[in-house]
């Protein structure tokens, strides 16, 4: 795998696609690294999974089970300061709905590999020994000249009593959810036609060894014009960065996020996918470690921020969601 600039990446998505020939790709937050390949059967330094497919087929489950143990938290104090910031943005009003994040130092008692191979997420890509995604949020998926999208905003946990129902009841919630369909429907429209909400506000459960995730999700639907069918660097790419880990409007808080948040995310909240030729796949890239240069491990985590947000349950949840979501061994 070599990484590429985002221009290349456009043009080889492109040619790719349109040659129907099957192909694995990504590109990180700010849009600044990119990869793409046609032949990914024997990679060493990258495995991926999506959905059904996948170059892990027939590898091993680790004799070690990964776990996560948190050696620095973000701080309170750090946080209420960007926190603050994203706030203060909201009453000028910049945005309506901005997605911080931030990251925990962990150690984890296995390799970025093992983590890859004994993950049940849906979503997964290892670049080498400096990043792993386990992912339970899809992007978006063409077929033809259908698109949908499925932006999933709005957690809880399942252990809670009628947790399903507080989490459909909370107002806050709700607004955050309203406000990232209607961008997800907006940034459809920039590249199809008759663009809808098919299915809104679902509610999925993503288990991990620590308890279950409840998450609300919802389908949104379009017709690309003829002349874009399989051009998918011109139909993925003026999408990004992904609404359901930026907010709206899309421009000003990401300006906004950006002035707010201390930790560059890197690959994380990045976009990757795969091509079998017929389909595209693509996965949000949330949920996820990167090691720094000097070693250290980050887990990277967050959620969205709207003037109804309190500033004690946005923290509790962005530590909450340091899991690992854990296949059980044969």
């Amino acid at each position: 795998m070599t990484e590429t600039d985002t221009q290349t990446l456009r043009i080889e998505m492109n040619r790719l696609g349109i040659s129907r020939k099957p192909f694995v790709w990504g590109v990180s937050y700010d849009m600044q690294h990119g990869f793409i390949t046609d032949s990914y059967d024997n990679q060493k330094d990258m495995l991926w999974h999506i959905g059904a497919y996948g170059n892990d087929v027939g590898l091993p489950f680790p004799d070690v089970i990964p776990s996560l143990k948190i050696k620095a938290t973000p701080g309170r104090d750090a946080y209420s300061a960007m926190f603050s910031k994203i706030k203060k943005g909201l009453l000028r009003g910049d945005s309506f709905l901005a997605n911080l994040t931030a990251v925990t130092e962990v150690d984890c008692s296995a390799s970025f590999r093992d983590v890859f191979l004994s993950s049940s997420a849906p979503f997964r890509l290892l670049l080498g020994d400096r990043f792993v995604c386990f992912s339970p949020e899809p992007f978006v998926t063409v077929s033809g000249r259908h698109i949908s999208t499925f932006p999933m905003k709005g957690t809880a946990d399942a252990s809670i009593p009628d947790a399903k129902q507080s989490l459909l009841d909370n107002y806050k919630e709700l607004s955050e959810h309203y406000t990232i369909v209607d961008l997800m429907r907006n940034d459809l429209n920039s590249v199809a036609e008759e663009v809808k909400v098919k299915r809104f506000r679902y509610v999925e459960t993503i288990d991990t060894p620590s308890g279950g995730i409840l998450q609300t999700s919802s389908e949104i639907v379009g017709t690309l014009p003829e002349k874009m069918q399989f051009r998918f660097g011109d139909i993925i790419l003026p999408l990004l960065p992904a609404g359901s880990i930026t907010g709206a409007p899309k421009k000003s808080t990401v300006n906004l996020i950006n002035s707010a948040e201390t930790a560059d995310r890197g690959w994380y909240t990045g976009v990757f996918g795969y091509f079998d030729g017929e389909v595209m796949q693509t996965a949000v890239m949330i949920r996820c470690l990167q090691r720094t240069a000097d070693g250290h491990i980050f887990f990277h985590s967050g959620g969205g921020i709207t003037i109804n947000s309190n500033e004690r349950e946005e923290y509790d949840e962005l530590i909450t969601k340091v899991r690992l979501p854990i296949l059980q061994s044969e």
